[in-house]
Formats: structure tokens, sequence, C-alpha cells
């Protein structure tokens, strides 16, 4: 490859000095150096992305801006002047804000009493000035073209919604310092496009945003500038649209990744899992197809179009109004998530942290939780049972932890969910449904991700694999169904797929 290694970010004479700069900065844990001496400038009226494998010390450098963590060593200047955060409070009054994939929001509470929630506006003896706060709420939402009712509740709004809400909060509190960590994860393209709207009105007035998404073409679409992180060290940074991408995927992973959809050739078998008529009274109707033996099947649709929802009945999660299963040619009736695993067909959730993993209990505890008849006697789990069967398919899935006892909440993302594909793969499944499996996790991971469904794929194992990515879609599969609005818009093979066909069926413009 002869990408070029970008040089060092120096300002331009006529840029502005940077609002935010932190030199040097270190976050040492115990056994565990998690930044090593990182050095990031944020200037007006500009958007860095900060890009890196998981596992590459960004959201620890979030933590040290938002107060939660003091770096070991270094300095952050605002201004040009030191600072130090004792908590995230001081952060806050500093002018940092930060807007994560998840929002930190509280769902029975109101649009505006989540916009102001710890600076809400006081009248006379110091009491909440309730009316003040819920017009300042209504004209934050009108500026950001949000026709969001100041008064409703959170847990009624969509994820989009929340989002606006979030920078409706950071804009309540005068903020210079806009952190996006992951912000268009959950979005569909309108709202992501809405939300980059809203990222050049933060531009336009001024405000400096540090961006962090791994998906490259949000970034060349959004950024000015880049800074790469790698193993807890700023390694490259620069103008990001005078950089080509594959310098900085080698920034990020140290190498290069040639192939990042490793599909191995198969040679499919007979049928293993029947769908007929499967309808859902609101989600989707009349779902039929055939998944065979080592076969990937992708199914690609927008959201809303029913993908989830069919994966979650075909798991047991919902009822189907009616229609038949069979699997391996004999008939099967899944009316709970204990009779799919029975059965041998097994899901890995598109939200791994809130519904594939207890981010609390140890790698090796998530690891063997379906499994536990096989890790216990009589009666009672056996540790070593359990550690044997976690290192086992931890080494297959060459999982990067410190030890298998640790958190499985500490882990990078890429790594959490080799710890949900593990758990389910220790059951030694027929089918594996696989919703959205590279949600969120780094190039590199995706890679290796990839490598492994493949492997998988080519030792017999049968792969339903919902995806909203185009080349994922493309590179793995070798059928596409495309759902649209809760039916089949299209069946294709791996010699007639092309992102124009899909986008097509998923859409209905013919």
């Amino acid at each position: 490859m002869n990408a070029t290694i970008p040089k060092p970010l120096a300002a331009p004479a006529t840029q502005a000095a940077p609002i935010l700069e932190m030199r040097g900065i270190s976050q040492v844990f115990p056994g565990v150096r998690a930044l090593d001496g990182v050095s990031v400038a944020l200037y007006p009226g500009q958007v860095t992305a900060l890009i890196g494998e998981n596992g590459a010390g960004k959201s620890t450098l979030v933590k040290i801006l938002t107060g939660i963590y003091r770096p070991s060593e270094g300095e952050i200047l605002i201004d040009g002047q030191p600072v130090r955060f004792a908590n995230a409070q001081a952060a806050l009054n500093a002018g940092i804000t930060a807007i994560h994939q998840e929002t930190v929001l509280f769902d029975e509470l109101t649009v505006a009493e989540n916009i102001f929630l710890g600076h809400a506006p006081r009248g006379r003896f110091g009491r909440i000035d309730w009316g003040r706060m819920m017009a300042e709420a209504a004209r934050l939402l009108v500026a950001l073209e949000a026709p969001i009712d100041p008064g409703l509740r959170l847990k009624e709004l969509s994820i989009a919604q929340r989002h606006l809400v979030a920078i409706a909060r950071a804009l309540s509190t005068e903020a210079r310092i806009v952190i996006m960590d992951e912000p268009t994860a959950s979005l569909s393209r309108k709202e992501i496009d809405d939300l980059f709207r809203i990222v050049q009105t933060l531009k336009d007035a001024g405000k400096a945003v540090l961006f962090i998404s791994h998906k490259f073409d949000e970034l060349y679409e959004i950024a000015e500038n880049f800074v790469v992180f790698r193993d807890g060290r700023s390694v490259g940074a620069g103008r990001l649209k005078e950089t080509p991408q594959d310098a900085i995927i080698r920034l990020m992973v140290g190498r290069d990744v040639k192939n990042a959809f490793p599909k191995l050739p198969v040679t499919l078998g007979g049928p293993v899992l029947e769908v007929k008529a499967y309808t859902h009274p609101t989600e989707f109707r009349d779902i039929s197809f055939t998944l065979r033996k080592g076969e990937i099947l992708g199914v690609y649709g927008l959201i809303g179009a029913g993908r989830s929802e069919l994966a979650h009945a075909l798991f047991g999660i919902t009822r189907p109004s009616s229609g038949t299963l069979a699997l391996e040619g004999r008939p099967l009736m899944v009316a709970t998530p204990r009779d799919a695993i029975a059965a041998g067909i097994v899901y890995v959730p598109e939200e791994r942290g809130r519904h594939g993993l207890a981010l609390p209990m140890p790698i090796y505890q998530n690891m063997t939780l379906p499994s536990l008849a096989r890790t216990s006697r009589r009666g009672f789990l056996r540790a070593a049972e359990e550690f044997a069967l976690a290192r086992s398919y931890a080494e297959r899935l060459d999982l990067r932890a410190a030890a298998l006892s640790v958190p499985v909440g500490t882990l990078s993302g890429g790594n959490q969910q080799k710890v949900v594909i593990g758990k389910w793969l220790a059951t030694k499944p027929k089918v594996i449904i696989l919703d959205e499996p590279t949600k969120g996790i780094d190039i590199g991971s995706k890679a290796a991700v990839h490598g492994f469904i493949s492997e998988l794929a080519a030792e017999g194992l049968s792969i339903i694999m919902i995806s909203s990515e185009l080349p994922e879609v493309l590179g793995m599969s070798d059928r596409v169904m495309v759902m649209k609005e809760g039916l089949i818009s299209g069946m294709f093979d791996r010699e007639s797929l092309s992102p124009e066909t899909l986008v097509r069926a998923a859409t209905g413009n013919a």
C-alpha cells in the first residue's frame, strides 16, 4: 500500500488558537496504562475526529475531559490557561459537555427537566422557575428545529429525539466544547443528516466539537481535523480531507487491512431452518425463506422494515400470529427463548450491552451463562469448569482481556461482541442470528468478527446476519433477503448482488 502517513497537525497561521489543548496526558490504573502521553487540540468552529480501535483509549480520554477521571500525568489548557477538574460538574462549568451513544438522560423526567437537570433557572427564594424552564427549553428546541414538546416524558421519544434533547442540554449550559461519542450509531440516514445540520450550527457558533465514530464516510463529511489513537498513544494527526483513508487505517491498526470481508468459499448443504408465512400482527407478514447448512443469509432493509422484529420472533422473544417453522425437516414450535436455545437457535442482539450481557459480571460467567448445565453438578456450579469452557472460546475468538475474571463491562465494544458470540457458540447451536454484528466496533475488530463469521459458516453453522451496512451485506452474504415495511421485497443470490439492487428493493424505487 502506498498510503501517505500523515504528519502531526499544525495549525495554519490563519487558524485561531485552540480552545482546548491536552498535552502529554497519561492515565494509569492498577496494572494498566490506558493512556500514554497523548495530545489533542480542539479549535473553535471545527470538528476534530477522534479515531481508533476499541480499547485504544478514546473513552478514557472522554472521561478525563468530562471530569470523571483525573489524569495521572499531563495538563489540560482552556484558552491557554491550565485547568484541573475535580469532578464532572467542574468540567461542565468550564464549558465541556458530552453526548454519548447511549444518552445519559432520565426516562421518567420531562424533556425540559432533562435539559436543565442540575442547572435549572430559579426565581424567588431559590425555587425552580418552572415556567421559565419550559420556555427556555422550547426556545432551545426551536433553535434546533426539533419539534418536541418540552413537557413530554423522555421515555416517549425516539432515539434520534433523545439525541436532540442531549444537544439542547449541551446548548443550555453554553458549552464551548461539545463531545459526540458515536452519536449516529442508531440513527437512520435522514436522522444523521439532521444531526449533521445541528453540528454545522455548533461550528457556526464557534464551538469546538470532538466527534468519535467508526464510520469513515461520516467523518470525512463532517470533520476538518483528526487524531488517531492506538494502544493508548496518539500516533498521528492531521487535516482529514488531505489524508487518504488507507493511511488512517494503517495508523489505527498498525498494519494494512486488505481483506475486510474474508468470505471463505463454502459448499452449502441441505435445508436447516424453513420459515413459512411467518406473520406478526403489527411488525411483519408472510415471511418465507429457507436457510441452508453453512449459509450466511444477509437481511437488509431500512430502519422500521421489520428485520429485528423477525429475529425476535424466531428466537421466541415475541409470538407470531401465524406461520410455521421447521428445523432440519422437523416441525418446531418456539414460544420462548428457552425453546429456541433448546432447539439450537440462538440470537446475538443489536444492543449487546443492554440485552446481550450482564455488564457487572465477570467475562467467564457471561460466557457460560446459557451453558450452566455443562458446568454444574447436582445443582452446584463448578468454577474450574466455567473457566475452562470460557477460556476455550476466548482463545478461539482471540478475546483481548487482562483476565477472564474482570467485569465484561470493562471491555471494548469489539471484545464485548466476542463474548456475546462466544457464549452462544458454547451452546453448540445449529442456527445463529446476528443482529448488526459489527455495530459500533472499529475496522480492525470488524475484520476479525467477519473472519470468524466466515469460519463458522465454513464449519457448517447456518447464519442469519441482519445488517444496515451495505459493504458488510455484500461482502459476507451467500444470499440477501431485503425487507421493506414488514414484507420481503427481494431475495438475491451472491452473483446478482449490487448496492443499487439492494437499495432499490429496500426503498421501493424500482
